[in-house]
């Protein structure tokens, strides 16, 4: 298998065992892997389009593995299983369903509590997700379609447009992107939830 990809900046390298996870083996260039991740995307977003979904049924371990194994079940045979591995972001593999218990339970709070607005929930929830980084790879991408079901079934406000450009490849909306995570990090939502809505 022909798997040998320049990562940009931000993105987690597979180990090779991850790699071995190829479900399609006459991929060979990241160019084609980012094609064929699309299209699991977009046949995610449809089948999420035929369900409705309240806030309680999203917080969910369940649903967070369910959607990413929707998005990448077809191309990953890990798709939807937590990471085995330590990766150079994220907490340690054995903390994953801790931490990602303590976000979803943080979730909860925020809307019973009204802490929040419902998009500063759903932008420090995929924040946190990135954080926490469960599965192998493809956590971004997973982790703003799970805030824009969040924020579309849950509260039934518009999709995010998360600078309306594609974040796979290097340039200005990943550099923003990359950037407003990193205020997150500093607990500064501001640039993340401006550029969700940009």
């Amino acid at each position: 298998m022909g798997l040998d990809f320049d990562y940009q900046e931000g993105q987690t390298p597979l180990d090779e065992d991850e790699k071995e996870g190829l479900l399609l083996p006459a991929i060979n260039t990241r160019g084609e892997l980012d094609e064929f991740e699309q299209l699991g995307v977009e046949n995610a977003i449809a089948w999420l389009n035929k369900r409705k979904l309240s806030p309680d049924k999203i917080l969910t371990n369940e649903f967070v593995r369910r959607l990413h194994k929707r998005m990448f079940g077809t191309i990953w045979k890990w798709a939807g299983e937590f990471r085995t591995t330590n990766k150079n972001i994220g907490v340690d593999k054995f903390s994953i369903n801790i931490e990602l218990k303590n976000l979803l339970d943080d979730g909860t709070y925020w809307i019973a509590n009204k802490t929040f607005l419902p998009d500063e929930i759903a932008v420090r929830i995929s924040h946190r997700i990135v954080a926490v980084h469960p599965f192998a790879n493809r956590n971004g991408r997973h982790s703003r379609l799970y805030a824009d079901t969040f924020i579309h079934n849950g509260f039934g406000l518009p999709y995010f447009s998360w600078g309306s450009k594609s974040l796979n490849k290097q340039g200005e909306a990943r550099t923003q992107y990359l950037s407003a995570l990193r205020e997150a990090d500093k607990q500064n939502y501001e640039p993340l939830l401006k550029f969700a809505r940009q």
